[in-house]
Protein backbone atom coordinates (compact mmCIF):
# COMPACT_ATOMS: atom_id res chain seq x y z
CA UNK A 1 0.00 0.00 0.00
CA UNK A 2 1.20 3.39 -0.97
CA UNK A 3 0.44 5.26 2.10
CA UNK A 4 -2.39 4.89 4.47
CA UNK A 5 -5.70 6.28 4.16
CA UNK A 6 -7.40 9.33 6.23
CA UNK A 7 -11.09 9.39 5.76
CA UNK A 8 -13.21 10.96 8.66
CA UNK A 9 -16.18 9.18 7.77
CA UNK A 10 -17.71 7.82 10.82
CA UNK A 11 -19.04 4.14 10.89
CA UNK A 12 -22.14 4.18 12.24
CA UNK A 13 -23.65 0.66 11.64
CA UNK A 14 -22.20 -2.72 9.93
CA UNK A 15 -23.68 -2.45 6.62
CA UNK A 16 -20.90 0.45 5.97
CA UNK A 17 -18.45 -1.97 6.10
CA UNK A 18 -20.00 -4.13 3.51
CA UNK A 19 -20.71 -1.15 1.50
CA UNK A 20 -17.23 -0.10 1.79
CA UNK A 21 -16.51 -3.72 -0.55
CA UNK A 22 -19.56 -3.60 -2.54
CA UNK A 23 -18.53 0.17 -3.89
CA UNK A 24 -15.52 -2.03 -5.52
CA UNK A 25 -18.36 -3.22 -8.41
CA UNK A 26 -17.92 -1.84 -11.71
CA UNK A 27 -18.86 -3.13 -14.95
CA UNK A 28 -16.97 -4.62 -17.16
CA UNK A 29 -15.87 -1.89 -19.66
CA UNK A 30 -14.44 -0.07 -16.70
CA UNK A 31 -11.97 -3.10 -15.58
CA UNK A 32 -8.76 -2.26 -14.94
CA UNK A 33 -5.15 -3.84 -14.18
CA UNK A 34 -3.08 -2.90 -11.39
CA UNK A 35 0.57 -3.96 -10.81
CA UNK A 36 2.44 -3.93 -8.23
CA UNK A 37 6.43 -5.04 -7.74
CA UNK A 38 9.26 -4.87 -5.20
CA UNK A 39 12.81 -5.48 -5.67
CA UNK A 40 15.78 -5.10 -3.19
CA UNK A 41 18.24 -2.16 -3.87
CA UNK A 42 21.80 -3.26 -3.52
CA UNK A 43 25.66 -1.48 -3.23
CA UNK A 44 27.44 -2.93 -6.65
CA UNK A 45 30.06 -2.45 -4.36
CA UNK A 46 30.07 -5.27 -2.41
CA UNK A 47 26.64 -6.64 -2.88
CA UNK A 48 25.79 -4.47 0.43
CA UNK A 49 22.30 -3.65 1.20
CA UNK A 50 21.42 -0.05 0.87
CA UNK A 51 20.78 2.07 4.12
CA UNK A 52 17.96 4.61 4.57
CA UNK A 53 19.68 7.51 5.12
CA UNK A 54 23.20 9.01 3.75
CA UNK A 55 24.04 10.22 0.41
CA UNK A 56 23.65 7.22 -1.27
CA UNK A 57 20.78 6.09 0.78
CA UNK A 58 16.78 5.16 0.25
CA UNK A 59 16.08 9.06 0.87
CA UNK A 60 18.23 10.23 -1.52
CA UNK A 61 17.27 7.59 -4.21
CA UNK A 62 13.63 8.85 -3.13
CA UNK A 63 14.27 12.47 -3.54
CA UNK A 64 16.03 11.58 -6.77
CA UNK A 65 12.92 9.77 -8.32
CA UNK A 66 10.55 12.95 -7.18
CA UNK A 67 12.97 14.90 -9.50
CA UNK A 68 12.80 13.45 -12.26
CA UNK A 69 8.76 12.27 -11.99
CA UNK A 70 7.10 15.67 -10.30
CA UNK A 71 5.52 13.39 -8.00
CA UNK A 72 3.70 14.50 -4.09
CA UNK A 73 6.39 12.85 -1.36
CA UNK A 74 4.47 11.00 1.23
CA UNK A 75 5.96 11.84 4.51
CA UNK A 76 6.10 9.96 7.90
CA UNK A 77 7.14 12.30 10.92
CA UNK A 78 9.76 14.31 9.03
CA UNK A 79 10.86 11.15 6.78
CA UNK A 80 10.15 11.10 2.87
CA UNK A 81 9.25 7.35 2.74
CA UNK A 82 7.09 7.38 -1.04
CA UNK A 83 6.20 9.09 -3.28
CA UNK A 84 2.36 9.40 -4.92
CA UNK A 85 1.53 10.38 -8.76
CA UNK A 86 -0.94 13.85 -7.63
CA UNK A 87 -3.73 12.33 -9.45
CA UNK A 88 -3.97 8.77 -7.67
CA UNK A 89 -2.30 7.28 -10.95
CA UNK A 90 0.34 5.08 -8.90
CA UNK A 91 2.87 5.51 -6.35
CA UNK A 92 6.49 4.43 -5.13
CA UNK A 93 6.39 2.83 -1.50
CA UNK A 94 9.05 1.19 0.51
CA UNK A 95 8.88 -2.23 2.32
CA UNK A 96 10.39 -2.59 5.84
CA UNK A 97 13.69 -3.55 4.42
CA UNK A 98 14.16 -1.04 2.07
CA UNK A 99 12.80 -2.96 -1.29
CA UNK A 100 11.36 -0.23 -3.43
CA UNK A 101 7.90 -0.66 -4.56
CA UNK A 102 6.21 0.42 -7.86
CA UNK A 103 2.50 0.76 -7.38
CA UNK A 104 1.39 0.57 -10.73
CA UNK A 105 -1.77 2.99 -12.45
CA UNK A 106 -4.82 0.90 -12.92
CA UNK A 107 -4.41 0.64 -16.87
CA UNK A 108 -6.17 -1.27 -19.37
CA UNK A 109 -3.60 -3.29 -21.48
CA UNK A 110 -0.85 -5.93 -20.05
CA UNK A 111 1.16 -3.69 -23.21
CA UNK A 112 0.50 -0.34 -21.29
CA UNK A 113 1.56 -2.41 -17.80
CA UNK A 114 4.83 -3.54 -19.60
CA UNK A 115 5.77 -0.37 -20.50
CA UNK A 116 4.76 1.25 -17.21
CA UNK A 117 7.49 -0.99 -15.73
CA UNK A 118 10.18 -0.56 -18.02
CA UNK A 119 9.73 3.12 -17.36
CA UNK A 120 9.96 3.07 -14.10
CA UNK A 121 13.27 0.92 -14.13
CA UNK A 122 14.73 3.19 -16.28
CA UNK A 123 13.52 6.41 -14.44
CA UNK A 124 14.88 4.22 -11.55
CA UNK A 125 18.55 3.42 -13.34
CA UNK A 126 18.77 7.17 -14.06
CA UNK A 127 18.62 7.69 -10.28
CA UNK A 128 20.16 4.85 -8.85
CA UNK A 129 23.26 3.89 -10.75
CA UNK A 130 25.13 7.71 -9.71
CA UNK A 131 24.69 6.07 -6.86
CA UNK A 132 26.44 3.03 -6.84
CA UNK A 133 22.70 1.06 -6.51
CA UNK A 134 21.36 -1.29 -8.62
CA UNK A 135 17.84 -3.77 -7.97
CA UNK A 136 17.54 -7.70 -7.76
CA UNK A 137 14.68 -9.17 -8.62
CA UNK A 138 13.87 -12.06 -6.74
CA UNK A 139 11.80 -13.33 -4.09
CA UNK A 140 13.65 -13.53 -1.05
CA UNK A 141 17.08 -11.66 -0.03
CA UNK A 142 19.67 -14.10 -0.65
CA UNK A 143 22.71 -12.88 0.94
CA UNK A 144 22.01 -10.51 4.23
CA UNK A 145 20.92 -11.64 7.96
CA UNK A 146 17.97 -9.86 9.40
CA UNK A 147 20.45 -8.30 11.39
CA UNK A 148 22.09 -6.86 8.13
CA UNK A 149 18.95 -5.95 6.26
CA UNK A 150 18.26 -2.17 7.07
CA UNK A 151 15.19 -0.67 9.08
CA UNK A 152 13.01 2.03 7.14
CA UNK A 153 11.89 4.43 9.14
CA UNK A 154 7.91 4.03 8.78
CA UNK A 155 5.50 4.33 11.96
CA UNK A 156 3.55 1.14 10.90
CA UNK A 157 6.34 -0.88 10.60
CA UNK A 158 8.08 -0.33 14.18
CA UNK A 159 4.29 -1.72 15.22
CA UNK A 160 4.56 -4.64 13.27
CA UNK A 161 7.68 -4.95 13.94
CA UNK A 162 7.18 -5.77 17.33
CA UNK A 163 3.88 -7.78 17.20
CA UNK A 164 5.28 -9.89 14.70
CA UNK A 165 7.46 -12.47 16.41
CA UNK A 166 3.94 -12.72 18.92
CA UNK A 167 1.54 -14.54 16.28
CA UNK A 168 4.43 -16.45 14.28
CA UNK A 169 7.82 -17.56 13.59
CA UNK A 170 8.59 -15.99 10.24
CA UNK A 171 6.60 -12.46 10.41
CA UNK A 172 9.78 -10.29 10.32
CA UNK A 173 11.44 -12.72 7.43
CA UNK A 174 8.09 -11.76 5.66
CA UNK A 175 9.08 -8.10 6.35
CA UNK A 176 12.37 -7.30 5.56
CA UNK A 177 13.48 -9.87 3.07
CA UNK A 178 10.85 -10.81 0.38
CA UNK A 179 9.59 -9.20 -2.60
CA UNK A 180 6.44 -9.95 -4.34
CA UNK A 181 5.00 -8.97 -7.90
CA UNK A 182 1.54 -8.80 -7.41
CA UNK A 183 -1.67 -7.90 -9.39
CA UNK A 184 -5.38 -6.37 -8.45
CA UNK A 185 -8.22 -7.00 -10.28
CA UNK A 186 -11.73 -5.76 -10.87
CA UNK A 187 -15.13 -7.10 -10.18
CA UNK A 188 -18.57 -6.24 -11.62
CA UNK A 189 -21.41 -7.60 -8.82
CA UNK A 190 -20.66 -9.81 -5.44
CA UNK A 191 -21.06 -13.42 -7.77
CA UNK A 192 -18.34 -12.23 -10.23
CA UNK A 193 -16.33 -11.64 -6.95
CA UNK A 194 -16.89 -14.52 -5.18
CA UNK A 195 -16.28 -16.82 -9.07
CA UNK A 196 -13.00 -15.13 -8.81
CA UNK A 197 -11.94 -15.29 -5.27
CA UNK A 198 -12.62 -19.07 -5.12
CA UNK A 199 -11.05 -19.55 -8.51
CA UNK A 200 -8.43 -17.18 -7.88
CA UNK A 201 -7.39 -18.82 -4.11
CA UNK A 202 -7.39 -22.26 -5.74
CA UNK A 203 -4.68 -21.37 -8.03
CA UNK A 204 -2.25 -19.05 -6.12
CA UNK A 205 -0.21 -22.01 -5.00
CA UNK A 206 0.43 -22.53 -8.33
CA UNK A 207 1.16 -19.47 -9.05
CA UNK A 208 3.54 -19.73 -6.34
CA UNK A 209 5.12 -22.66 -8.10
CA UNK A 210 5.26 -20.89 -11.49
CA UNK A 211 7.09 -18.02 -9.97
CA UNK A 212 9.43 -20.08 -7.35
CA UNK A 213 12.00 -17.54 -7.19
CA UNK A 214 14.13 -17.61 -4.10
CA UNK A 215 15.89 -20.50 -3.49
CA UNK A 216 19.01 -19.06 -1.44
CA UNK A 217 19.10 -17.56 2.03
CA UNK A 218 22.43 -15.93 4.12
CA UNK A 219 24.33 -16.82 0.74
CA UNK A 220 23.54 -20.50 0.50
CA UNK A 221 20.55 -22.90 -0.59
CA UNK A 222 17.74 -22.66 1.74
CA UNK A 223 16.73 -26.40 0.21
CA UNK A 224 13.23 -24.62 -1.05
CA UNK A 225 12.13 -23.34 -4.29
CA UNK A 226 9.96 -20.45 -2.68
CA UNK A 227 11.16 -19.72 0.65
CA UNK A 228 8.55 -16.51 0.26
CA UNK A 229 5.81 -18.70 0.12
CA UNK A 230 7.22 -20.51 2.90
CA UNK A 231 7.54 -17.69 5.21
CA UNK A 232 4.08 -17.21 4.64
CA UNK A 233 2.76 -20.50 6.37
CA UNK A 234 3.89 -18.92 9.44
CA UNK A 235 3.66 -15.02 9.53
CA UNK A 236 0.41 -14.44 11.05
CA UNK A 237 -2.26 -17.36 10.41
CA UNK A 238 -4.72 -15.06 11.86
CA UNK A 239 -4.67 -12.84 8.93
CA UNK A 240 -3.00 -14.70 6.47
CA UNK A 241 -3.31 -18.23 4.07
CA UNK A 242 -5.80 -19.61 2.42
CA UNK A 243 -9.57 -18.65 3.49
CA UNK A 244 -11.30 -21.55 4.10
CA UNK A 245 -15.03 -19.66 4.76
CA UNK A 246 -14.63 -18.14 0.81
CA UNK A 247 -14.47 -21.81 -0.82
CA UNK A 248 -18.51 -21.45 0.54
CA UNK A 249 -21.40 -21.46 -2.54
CA UNK A 250 -22.87 -18.60 -0.53
CA UNK A 251 -19.32 -16.49 -0.03
CA UNK A 252 -20.25 -12.98 -0.52
CA UNK A 253 -18.53 -9.49 0.98
CA UNK A 254 -20.33 -9.78 4.37
CA UNK A 255 -18.65 -12.65 5.30
CA UNK A 256 -15.22 -11.40 4.35
CA UNK A 257 -16.41 -8.33 7.11
CA UNK A 258 -16.86 -10.98 10.09
CA UNK A 259 -14.05 -12.03 9.16
CA UNK A 260 -12.29 -8.68 8.89
CA UNK A 261 -13.90 -7.68 12.06
CA UNK A 262 -12.39 -10.39 14.54
CA UNK A 263 -8.59 -10.01 13.11
CA UNK A 264 -6.18 -7.55 15.87
CA UNK A 265 -5.86 -4.42 14.30
CA UNK A 266 -2.13 -3.10 14.22
CA UNK A 267 -2.58 0.91 14.42
CA UNK A 268 -4.95 3.79 14.13
CA UNK A 269 -3.67 7.48 12.66
CA UNK A 270 -4.43 10.55 14.36
CA UNK A 271 -3.32 13.47 13.79
CA UNK A 272 -0.60 12.60 11.76
CA UNK A 273 -0.06 9.80 14.83
CA UNK A 274 0.04 6.21 15.03
CA UNK A 275 -1.22 4.58 17.63
CA UNK A 276 -0.43 0.76 18.63
CA UNK A 277 -3.69 -1.24 18.85
CA UNK A 278 -2.56 -4.46 18.40
CA UNK A 279 -4.47 -5.73 21.22
CA UNK A 280 -7.91 -5.01 20.05
CA UNK A 281 -9.74 -6.56 16.97
CA UNK A 282 -12.30 -4.15 14.76
CA UNK A 283 -14.86 -5.55 16.55
CA UNK A 284 -14.17 -4.76 19.57
CA UNK A 285 -12.86 -0.95 18.26
CA UNK A 286 -16.72 -0.66 16.92
CA UNK A 287 -17.86 -1.54 20.28
CA UNK A 288 -16.03 1.40 21.66
CA UNK A 289 -13.42 -0.05 23.55
CA UNK A 290 -10.92 2.81 22.76
CA UNK A 291 -13.41 5.38 22.88
CA UNK A 292 -10.87 6.51 25.76
CA UNK A 293 -7.54 5.18 25.29
CA UNK A 294 -6.77 6.68 21.82
CA UNK A 295 -8.24 10.48 20.78
CA UNK A 296 -11.08 10.65 18.59
CA UNK A 297 -11.12 6.74 19.33
CA UNK A 298 -14.09 6.18 17.32
CA UNK A 299 -14.25 4.05 14.14
CA UNK A 300 -13.48 5.84 10.73
CA UNK A 301 -13.81 4.69 7.49
CA UNK A 302 -9.88 5.18 6.72
CA UNK A 303 -9.48 2.97 9.84
CA UNK A 304 -11.39 0.23 7.76
CA UNK A 305 -9.59 0.81 5.13
CA UNK A 306 -6.35 0.83 6.53
CA UNK A 307 -7.54 -2.56 8.71
CA UNK A 308 -8.25 -4.30 5.56
CA UNK A 309 -5.11 -3.34 3.99
CA UNK A 310 -3.17 -5.23 7.11
CA UNK A 311 -4.98 -8.40 6.22
CA UNK A 312 -2.86 -11.00 4.36
CA UNK A 313 -5.02 -13.77 2.88
CA UNK A 314 -3.71 -15.86 -0.10
CA UNK A 315 -6.06 -13.55 -1.94
CA UNK A 316 -6.92 -10.06 -0.72
CA UNK A 317 -10.59 -8.11 -1.24
CA UNK A 318 -10.65 -5.05 -1.00
CA UNK A 319 -12.55 -2.46 -3.62
CA UNK A 320 -10.66 -5.03 -5.59
CA UNK A 321 -8.68 -8.54 -5.68
CA UNK A 322 -5.05 -8.94 -4.99
CA UNK A 323 -3.17 -11.64 -6.08
CA UNK A 324 -0.79 -12.30 -3.52
CA UNK A 325 0.98 -15.48 -4.38
CA UNK A 326 4.25 -15.09 -6.64
CA UNK A 327 7.53 -14.44 -5.74
CA UNK A 328 9.75 -11.02 -7.22
CA UNK A 329 11.17 -12.09 -10.04
CA UNK A 330 13.06 -10.92 -13.14
CA UNK A 331 12.04 -8.17 -15.54
CA UNK A 332 10.25 -10.37 -17.75
CA UNK A 333 7.48 -11.47 -14.88
CA UNK A 334 6.51 -7.93 -13.75
CA UNK A 335 4.34 -8.79 -17.37
CA UNK A 336 3.77 -12.24 -16.82
CA UNK A 337 2.00 -12.10 -14.06
CA UNK A 338 -0.79 -9.85 -14.63
CA UNK A 339 -0.98 -11.79 -17.84
CA UNK A 340 -1.79 -14.70 -16.15
CA UNK A 341 -4.59 -13.48 -13.89
CA UNK A 342 -5.85 -11.61 -16.27
CA UNK A 343 -6.16 -13.89 -19.09
CA UNK A 344 -8.12 -16.45 -16.45
CA UNK A 345 -10.30 -13.77 -14.55
CA UNK A 346 -10.96 -10.98 -17.12
CA UNK A 347 -12.87 -12.81 -19.83
CA UNK A 348 -16.11 -15.14 -19.64
CA UNK A 349 -14.92 -18.41 -21.26
CA UNK A 350 -11.64 -18.75 -19.70
CA UNK A 351 -13.35 -17.98 -16.10
CA UNK A 352 -15.95 -20.60 -17.04
CA UNK A 353 -13.19 -23.08 -17.74
CA UNK A 354 -10.98 -22.28 -14.89
CA UNK A 355 -14.00 -22.73 -12.73
CA UNK A 356 -14.67 -26.16 -14.41
CA UNK A 357 -11.37 -27.14 -13.53
CA UNK A 358 -11.20 -26.26 -9.78
CA UNK A 359 -14.52 -26.62 -9.04
CA UNK A 360 -14.21 -29.86 -7.18
CA UNK A 361 -11.06 -28.91 -5.62
CA UNK A 362 -11.79 -28.92 -1.94
CA UNK A 363 -9.61 -26.89 0.75
CA UNK A 364 -7.98 -29.71 2.31
CA UNK A 365 -6.43 -30.52 -1.09
CA UNK A 366 -5.82 -27.08 -2.22
CA UNK A 367 -3.86 -26.35 1.57
CA UNK A 368 -1.78 -29.22 0.93
CA UNK A 369 -0.68 -28.22 -2.16
CA UNK A 370 0.22 -24.85 -0.72
CA UNK A 371 2.11 -26.38 2.29
CA UNK A 372 4.42 -28.62 -0.37
CA UNK A 373 4.77 -25.80 -2.95
CA UNK A 374 7.06 -24.21 -1.35
CA UNK A 375 9.57 -27.06 -1.61
CA UNK A 376 8.74 -29.05 -4.50
CA UNK A 377 7.45 -26.43 -7.05
CA UNK A 378 6.14 -27.91 -10.18
CA UNK A 379 6.74 -31.43 -8.73
CA UNK A 380 3.92 -31.08 -5.89
CA UNK A 381 1.55 -34.20 -6.26
CA UNK A 382 -2.08 -33.18 -6.86
CA UNK A 383 -4.31 -36.08 -7.18
CA UNK A 384 -3.17 -38.48 -10.03
CA UNK A 385 -0.59 -35.95 -11.77
CA UNK A 386 2.19 -33.53 -10.81
CA UNK A 387 1.23 -29.48 -10.58
CA UNK A 388 3.57 -28.78 -13.74
CA UNK A 389 0.33 -31.13 -15.66
CA UNK A 390 -1.90 -28.54 -14.30
CA UNK A 391 0.09 -25.93 -14.75
CA UNK A 392 -0.04 -26.45 -18.79
CA UNK A 393 -3.90 -26.63 -18.84
CA UNK A 394 -4.09 -23.19 -16.66
CA UNK A 395 -1.71 -22.00 -19.08
CA UNK A 396 -4.01 -22.98 -21.61
CA UNK A 397 -7.03 -21.30 -19.72
CA UNK A 398 -5.43 -17.99 -19.61
CA UNK A 399 -4.01 -17.71 -23.41
CA UNK A 400 -7.77 -18.39 -24.62
CA UNK A 401 -8.58 -15.66 -21.91
CA UNK A 402 -6.03 -13.16 -23.09
CA UNK A 403 -6.76 -14.06 -27.30
CA UNK A 404 -10.49 -13.92 -26.58
CA UNK A 405 -9.38 -10.15 -25.13
CA UNK A 406 -7.92 -9.30 -28.47
CA UNK A 407 -5.81 -6.24 -26.70
CA UNK A 408 -3.30 -5.63 -29.52
CA UNK A 409 -0.51 -3.21 -29.47
CA UNK A 410 0.55 -1.19 -32.07
CA UNK A 411 2.60 -4.18 -33.95
CA UNK A 412 -0.28 -6.31 -34.16
CA UNK A 413 0.34 -8.82 -30.99
CA UNK A 414 -1.87 -9.74 -28.68
CA UNK A 415 -1.40 -10.23 -25.15
CA UNK A 416 -0.75 -13.62 -25.00
CA UNK A 417 3.28 -12.96 -25.47
CA UNK A 418 3.52 -12.27 -22.04
CA UNK A 419 2.67 -15.52 -20.62
CA UNK A 420 6.00 -16.84 -22.52
CA UNK A 421 7.69 -16.85 -19.41
CA UNK A 422 5.60 -19.45 -17.84
CA UNK A 423 5.68 -21.57 -20.81
CA UNK A 424 9.14 -21.56 -20.69
CA UNK A 425 9.25 -22.89 -17.20
CA UNK A 426 6.75 -25.38 -18.10
CA UNK A 427 8.15 -26.57 -20.82
CA UNK A 428 11.33 -26.87 -19.29
CA UNK A 429 9.79 -28.22 -15.95
CA UNK A 430 12.17 -26.75 -13.95
CA UNK A 431 11.35 -23.66 -12.26
CA UNK A 432 13.77 -20.62 -12.29
CA UNK A 433 14.74 -21.24 -8.80
CA UNK A 434 16.08 -24.59 -9.28
CA UNK A 435 17.95 -23.24 -12.43
CA UNK A 436 19.71 -20.56 -9.81
CA UNK A 437 20.48 -23.47 -7.35
CA UNK A 438 21.61 -25.57 -10.79
CA UNK A 439 23.78 -22.63 -11.55
CA UNK A 440 25.16 -22.04 -7.56
CA UNK A 441 26.29 -25.83 -7.56
CA UNK A 442 28.06 -25.51 -11.41
CA UNK A 443 29.00 -22.48 -13.12
CA UNK A 444 28.85 -20.24 -10.33
CA UNK A 445 31.24 -22.35 -8.23
CA UNK A 446 29.23 -22.60 -4.81
CA UNK A 447 28.75 -18.59 -4.52
CA UNK A 448 25.85 -16.48 -4.40
CA UNK A 449 27.67 -13.64 -5.79
CA UNK A 450 26.79 -13.58 -9.21
CA UNK A 451 22.68 -13.98 -8.50
CA UNK A 452 23.81 -9.74 -8.47
CA UNK A 453 25.04 -9.97 -11.91
CA UNK A 454 22.06 -12.06 -13.45
CA UNK A 455 19.53 -10.92 -11.37
CA UNK A 456 19.82 -7.20 -11.65
CA UNK A 457 17.39 -5.32 -13.58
Amino acid sequence: MARDTTDFRPIEKMDELVGYLSAGNRPKEKWRIGTEHEKFPFYVDGNAPVPYGGDRGIRALLEGMQRVLGWEPIVDAGHIIGLVEPTGQGAISLEPGGQFELSGAPLETIHQTCREGNAHLAQLREIAEPLGIRFLGLGGSPKWTLAETPRMPKSRYDIMTAYMPKVGTKGLDMMYRTCTIQVNLDFSSEADMRRKMQVSLKLQPLATALFANSPFTEGRPNGLQSWRGDIWRDTDNQRSGLLEFCFSPEFGFADYVEWALDVPMYFLIREGRYYDVTHVTFRQFMDGVLRDTVPDGLPTMGDWANHLSTLFPDVRLKRFLEMRGADGGPWRRICALPAFWVGLLYDDEALDAAEAMTRDWSFAEVNAMRDTVPMEGLHTPFRNRVLREVARETLEISRLGLANRGRKNREGYDETSFLAPLDEVVARGTTSAEEMVRAYNTRWGGSIEPVFLEYAY
